[in-house]
């Protein structure tokens, strides 16, 4: 971190936005870290650590604005299990809450990248995703480089933490799916069964 600078640190959270694994609870602390040795301010590592996750918030949002509403129902329309009734949902959704969901979802994990994809395919207006991307950006990034700064060589802990937060989404996540994936089963089961003609007794 002392030799890419908060630039570096930058391009690194904007590189997390776009490849999630990248952990940003580690790169923010050792910003922080950095910071607290006067390698730069810590005003710098918050102002470029923004900054990235602005930029790759855009570059999602532009890849969901080119995916837009069309492809992805066709998109569905092919996969198992989907149909394109479920974009317009979730498209109708997000049009009612999509700023909730940019603002807090910049705050947990995973999500924090995936949030941008259905802004751009909704395109909500460049100027209220920016605003909103860099208001949930900062106070994410804020806590973990602040917890850098102030517990210095101590900072691990904090990733044994935010490890716990992200293994709660994840179990979230699958279980969201797991349900998905029985209910939308058993409803074409259900759809087969009723369409099936009754076998004739001779």
């Amino acid at each position: 971190m002392e030799i890419i600078g908060p630039a570096g640190a930058g391009l690194a959270i904007a590189l997390e936005n776009i490849f999630p694994p990248l952990p940003s609870e580690v790169i923010l602390p050792m910003a922080g870290l950095s910071a607290s040795r006067g390698s730069f301010s810590l005003a710098e590592a918050l102002i470029w650590t923004t900054l990235g996750s602005l930029a790759g918030a855009f570059l999602l949002y532009g890849i969901g604005a080119w995916l837009g509403v069309d492809r992805l129902r066709a998109i569905a329309a092919k996969v198992p299990l989907l149909r394109p009734d479920d974009i317009d949902r979730t498209v109708a959704w997000f049009h009612r809450h999509g700023g909730k969901a940019v603002f807090f979802g910049r705050m947990v994990p995973i999500f924090r990248s995936l949030i941008s994809i259905p802004a751009g395919v909704t395109r909500m207006p460049l100027w209220k995703f920016g605003l909103l991307t860099v208001a949930g950006s900062a106070l994410w990034n804020t806590i973990f480089v602040l917890a850098g700064f102030l517990l210095g060589e101590a900072w691990p802990v904090i990733e044994r933490y935010a490890e716990i937060l992200q293994y709660v989404v994840i179990a979230a996540v699958v279980v969201g799916v797991a349900w998905f994936l029985v209910v939308r089963i058993r409803a074409l089961l259900a759809a087969r069964r009723a369409n099936d003609p009754e076998p004739s007794a001779d």
